[in-house]
């Protein structure tokens, strides 16, 4: 496969990926704020915090308020992590590989062209509910994930795209688990209050893990409920389970089961034994949030190695 068409399915899947779990964010978060009691402030600058695009925000816009946090990661053009902006960039990327993906992969990838194209005619972000549209974004980003793995066949293609789905996905979950990092920081008063266990609710529901958490661990507890979401060998979104199948796909695609056949392998291979052997318990003695923003660098770094392994153009290739 060349690099080129590599890149461009690897990047197409983590578009699709951020949209969903922006949706996500912005769709719990804002139920939050409406169940919170009327004296709590609407914790919204966390999501733009936790997304890496503070600085963007800042230079843009003077004060953070619902409407435009909403707006700047939902539909702003300026913004390239937007919602809109990773369709718009997911639908390029289809574009331009046409013939290495299916018919429905396409239609699929067009209707939330026309979404989130449309929410923008329409200034969705004024409305006074915009969970509908949110919810209509993440429904369709899972039916193109389903779509895409019941046409597509096993070949590096589809690997790259599962690489860079999951990849996306261990990242965006780090991320949620350090929004609520940065609203108790301003609140430590407030731990193992109601208001508190209200949040751990919202987060475990910002990556539809209340379910399976609960089934597993009853009670909410913040250790309980970071060591589902990091370390959790079962489930889909935990950051662990992430990479391990990260680390299969990559596997398939060198064709080399021991061992590491490259730089992009090797990296996985440690951030995945890392997490392997971590308790939970040493990841809050060192600080929760220390640890997560080491995990980030080592998803950046990692994202850096798959890029120069396998898409870095080399002898003409």
């Amino acid at each position: 496969m060349l690099s080129r068409v590599a890149d461009t399915i690897y990047w197409m899947n983590r578009y699709i990926e951020r949209a969903e779990n922006y949706a996500r964010f912005m769709d719990v978060n804002f139920n939050l704020s409406l169940e919170m009691p009327p004296n709590v402030s609407e914790q919204w600058r966390p999501l733009v915090v936790t997304s890496g695009d503070w600085e963007l925000y800042e230079s843009l816009y003077e004060k953070v308020d619902k409407h435009k946090v909403i707006y700047f990661l939902g539909f702003d053009k300026e913004n390239p992590n937007s919602i809109y902006s990773c369709i718009v960039n997911a639908r390029e990327n289809a574009r331009t590989i046409r013939t290495e993906i299916t018919k429905e992969v396409w239609e699929q990838v067009n209707y939330l062209y026309f979404l989130v194209k449309d929410g923008l005619d329409k200034k969705l972000w004024r409305s006074k509910d915009p969970r509908n549209y949110f919810t209509e974004v993440k429904k369709g980003c899972q039916l193109l994930y389903g779509i895409f793995d019941s046409t597509i066949s096993r070949t590096s293609g589809w690997h790259f795209g599962k690489v860079g789905q999951l990849i996306e996905r261990a990242d965006k979950t780090s991320r949620v688990l350090d929004v609520k990092y940065h609203i108790l920081l301003s609140s430590p008063e407030a731990i193992g209050s109601p208001l508190d266990l209200l949040q751990w609710a919202a987060l475990l529901k910002s990556v539809s893990a209340y379910d399976m958490y609960r089934k597993q661990y009853g009670k909410l507890n913040s250790a309980s409920i970071a060591e589902f979401l990091i370390l959790d060998r079962d489930f889909p979104r935990s950051i662990l389970r992430c990479l391990l199948h990260a680390e299969q796909s990559l596997k398939a695609i060198s064709g080399y089961d021991f061992s590491y056949a490259n730089q992009a392998e090797k990296q996985l291979g440690m951030l995945r034994s890392n997490l392997e052997y971590a308790d939970i318990d040493d990841i809050f003695n060192k600080g929760l949030h220390e640890y997560l923003d080491i995990l980030q660098q080592g998803l950046n770094d990692l994202s850096i190695a798959v890029f120069n392994t396998f898409f870095t153009v080399k002898n003409g290739v």
